[in-house]
């Protein structure tokens, strides 16, 4: 499938949604006053000061393991809902946090369908967009788990809405009821017939591949290393066309975890350079989206470095559609009608400006 017709297909089912990824790497948000790359290494590592508590007895700087604890807690001690505003409320305030909020929001999902007993219609009762629907797909990936017989059960589970944000959790579904297994997971979102649904369900498929990289060792395995050296953005090539666009998107995820992007925030460069490895299958444009959506949802709060890292591309049509990914990412994270226009006013590069300017209308494509 070409990427512009792979981008209208999403656009109009995932518009609300924004696929959160699930990077998980802890990270500490650099200080107000760092605007450009020089000061980037520091970034994980804490000041003395960090280590502190605040006033209200959460600490100075969040981590994904002390975030999803005091959530996990919450939850336990009240219901779903209760923990899913604080999220949403500790995110908005704390914008590095979007980083390891969706994996935090997949584990409340989770333990939601456990606590009601699979009644997953309780379980969604609770209000449940935040972080891009992560308690959602969460849910969606305990129910397929359980399931006796998952084939069918997709195709019951989203009825009768077959929201995206439900298809999209069934395609990270796959991926657990196969045990990582591309080709038999890629199966089972066939089974929704739609072009439309089984697209939407790849993206959850190749998120749920690429995303656990950085803290699951199986996940990590199933990446195989000699697979690698062949072919840098396996396993994207092989894969069948209408799954192929998904694919690339969310390859970088693999690729810059693997590089310990937060202390090299060089390898965001590298990455755009590492795309072109896909120019011959027709991938490169996605995979540059997909960096780019990457830069913005690790730098939410250094826009215009993440511009200039678009910028090092050595092409035009890289620079675009590095430039298409961060807007993307920005105006799903923020969805007031001003938020590209916010974006592209702080970034001082005037190509990508421009470029962001020009972009805004994917604001509904992938995150």
């Amino acid at each position: 499938m070409q990427p512009r017709l792979f981008a209208i297909v999403t656009a109009v089912l995932l518009g609300a949604l924004g696929l959160g990824a699930v990077a998980v790497t802890q990270w500490v948000p650099p200080a107000a006053s760092v605007a450009g790359p020089a000061a980037a290494p520091a970034r994980g590592r804490p000041a003395a000061a960090a280590a502190s508590a605040s006033p209200t007895g959460d600490p100075a700087v969040w981590t994904r393991s002390t975030l999803r604890n005091k959530l996990m807690a919450e939850m336990t001690a009240t219901d779903p809902g209760v923990a899913l505003a604080d999220l949403d409320k500790i995110t908005k305030e704390k914008p590095y946090t979007v980083r390891f909020c969706h994996p935090i929001a997949h584990e409340l999902g989770h333990a939601a369908v456990k606590r009601y007993d699979h009644d997953f219609q309780k379980v969604l009762s609770f209000p449940h967009d935040t972080c891009a629907a992560g308690y959602l797909h969460g849910a969606v990936e305990e129910m397929l788990v359980a399931s006796s017989d998952p084939g069918n059960d997709l195709l019951k589970l989203c009825q009768p809405q077959m929201s995206g944000p439900c298809v999209h959790g069934v395609g990270h579904g796959t991926m657990f009821v196969s045990d990582q297994d591309v080709a038999k997971a890629r199966d089972l979102c066939s089974r929704f017939g739609s072009q439309s649904r089984i697209i939407t369900c790849s993206e959850g498929l190749f998120m749920q591949l690429f995303g656990p990289d950085e803290e699951d060792e199986k996940a990590k395995a199933l990446v195989p290393a000699d697979k690698l050296a062949a072919e840098p953005l396996y396993p994207c090539p092989e894969q069948p066309a209408l799954f192929q666009s998904a694919c690339y998107f969310y390859a970088p995820t693999f690729y810059l975890s693997s590089h310990d992007y937060p202390n090299h925030p060089e390898i965001y460069a590298q990455a755009l350079k590492w795309c072109l490895n896909a120019q011959a299958g027709g991938g490169a444009n996605d995979c540059s989206r997909g960096v780019g959506s990457r830069l913005m949802k690790y730098n939410l709060d250094r826009e215009d470095w993440v511009g200039q890292q678009c910028a090092t591309a050595a092409d035009g049509w890289q620079r675009k559609a590095c430039t298409d990914g961060i807007v993307s990412y920005y105006t799903v994270n923020y969805t007031d009608p001003g938020a590209a226009g916010r974006l592209c006013g702080k970034i001082t590069n005037e190509e990508i400006a421009r470029d962001c300017r020009s972009s805004a209308h994917l604001s509904g494509s992938l995150d």
